[in-house]
């Protein structure tokens, strides 16, 4: 039975509570398309552009509230004409379907009558803006005209409203963004200067995306160490084969072994590493306890500094054995367990009476792995934190060239409860690094566990999908110009595809991460394999 227009169809409109609309508003709105019907043929005839919609109800500054009368998706660009600057970009933030079905209409429907449902779409927008004589990006200070058609937006405009520059001699190119064939190119400079971070939940394409970025440095000789707690970068050596897609990322499979240098602490399991060593020279007897498990610190410090400072009277450099002999020749009572916890530290072979130097682990235009698979979590924290010192201190007088120093899982190194060896240093290289030239590329997995202090430095930022309600409010607390939507738009994210702010570009993005040309070491280990059909 059909429903009776007098009781069981609701009002379609909104309040003006909700959202300023009234009434003869929505009764304007469904008149609006079939009066612009030949202002929508001659525009499109002429300019080529796609009428989508029409603007109804009390229109802002900020935002406007449109019919739409073709298909159009959430997060998508639109256009419209403004009587003083021209055509303004807007961006979908909310799509919703309004329908007169009631409950007693359900019942209905439930019990075989045929009911008559009527439907229309309505989208709030986003205004992003234009670009005035002096080519800044503006936001118009009088609203836009009720009954304006809406166009889907020309790449063009999108191109020179939000920023988006391609083949540039100083871009990396991360992706395609999405719903267009538009490279999105970051300024390699500004990453340097204003640091990045790649967030996402666990295999939601974090090192994916970072090795995709690490070969734009490559590609354009800068000089970058990444740390590597994993060992998933080395495979980057390797040409890697690309999957067909529905979209052509223009994209060759390549290796990049020639620009490669890898370093690991155990060469047994990192066979084509070069050792990684350190010497002792500048770790005072508290410092090296602090790599032992010994809990009663006090009780061996002054025993283990006489020893450091006999080592330091008779010779320039000297390993955990010298140290451990000098133990063994006092002959201690209670020299025992901390001779066994030192002997721990020796098998692992990061001391050496000759370190690796600087000028071997960094080069210019190379990329340098640390690779730290197979290596104690505290002796990584004590490894982090002397290169990073290193590099810093080295870049501050200009001994080693501009570079970018990669951090994966960074909630281990700088966290945001606690303190680790090399949380100071990252501090450091977050708030100063950028003076020295001396850039950083957080990558994690808990953006919430990540310090506070590392994050909100980094200016441009790549969020993949994103789950924990915690990981999302600290994403949404330090990305400036977070558009309506799109905070709950990280949980729904496609594997592959990012937000991407920063980094030259005016606004967040949706980007669809291009193909890596070198081999992924980061892909999950399946327990049962797939059966080939």
């Amino acid at each position: 039975m059909p429903l009776n227009p007098s009781t069981d169809q609701i009002d379609l409109s909104t309040s003006e509570a909700d959202d300023g609309f009234s009434e003869a508003d929505e009764g304007a709105a469904n008149d609006a398309p079939a009066r612009h019907r030949s202002k929508t043929a001659r525009t499109s005839h002429h300019g080529g552009l796609e009428a989508v919609g029409v603007i109804y109800g009390n229109v802002g500054t900020l935002r406007f509230n449109m019919v739409i009368t073709a298909p159009l998706e959430k997060m998508e660009f639109v256009q419209v004409r403004h009587k003083i600057h021209g055509f303004v970009l807007g961006q979908v933030s909310e799509i919703e379907r309004k329908t007169n079905l009631t409950t007693d209409g359900v019942k209905s429907m439930r019990h075989g009558a045929p009911v008559e449902i009527e439907e229309k779409e309505i989208a709030t927008v986003s205004i992003v803006g234009y670009r005035d004589d002096r080519n800044l990006l503006q936001a118009p200070r009088t609203p836009l005209l009720a009954g304006e058609e809406v166009y889907r937006a020309q790449e063009e405009l999108i191109k020179d409203v939000v920023g988006i520059k391609e083949h540039t001699d100083t871009g990396a190119y991360v992706g395609l963004l999405s719903g267009h064939d538009v490279r999105v190119e970051l300024d390699i400079n500004l990453l340097v200067q204003k640091h990045v971070c790649i967030l996402s939940k666990t295999g939601g394409g974090k090192s994916y995306c970072s090795g995709a970025l690490i070969e734009e440095f490559m590609k354009q000789k800068v000089t970058v160490c990444v740390i590597d707690p994993h060992g998933e970068y080395s495979s980057m050596r390797k040409k890697g084969s690309i999957k067909k897609t529905h979209r052509d990322f223009h994209i060759k499979p390549r290796g990049y072994a020639d620009k490669i240098l890898e370093f690991a602490t155990d060469t047994n399991l990192n066979k084509h590493a070069h050792p990684l060593k350190f010497t002792l020279h500048n770790l005072d007897a508290r410092d090296i306890l602090g790599l032992t498990n010994t809990k009663n610190v006090r009780s061996y410090l002054t025993m283990l500094r006489r020893a450091i400072d006999t080592l330091r009277d008779t010779k320039e450099n000297f390993s955990i054995a010298d140290i451990i002999a000098v133990l063994e020749a006092n002959n201690e009572q209670s020299s025992g367990a901390l001779i066994t916890e030192l002997e721990y530290l020796n098998e692992i072979e990061v001391f050496a009476e000759q370190g690796t130097k600087i000028d071997e682990l960094i080069q210019k235009g190379k990329t340098t792995i640390i690779n730290l698979r197979g290596t104690p979590p505290d002796m990584q924290e004590l490894i982090v934190n002397r290169i990073g010192n290193a590099l810093f201190e080295l870049r501050k007088v200009g001994k080693i060239p501009p570079m970018m120093l990669v951090v994966e899982e960074a909630h281990n190194f700088c966290p945001q409860q606690g303190q680790v060896a090399c949380s100071k240093v990252f501090r450091t290289v977050a708030s100063e690094g950028r003076k020295f030239g001396l850039g950083l590329l957080v990558i994690s997995q808990r953006p919430a566990k990540v310090d506070k202090n590392v994050l909100s430095q980094c200016n441009t930022q790549i969020i993949l999908k994103v789950n924990n309600p915690n990981d999302i409010k600290a994403i949404a607390s330090s990305i400036e110009g977070l558009t309506e939507g799109m905070e709950e738009e990280i949980q729904r994210l496609p594997i592959g595809t990012a937000i991407v702010t920063g980094g030259g570009v005016s606004m967040p993005l949706f980007v669809d991460i291009r193909p890596r040309e070198s081999q992924h070491g980061g892909e999950s280990v399946e327990i049962v394999p797939h059966k080939r059909m």
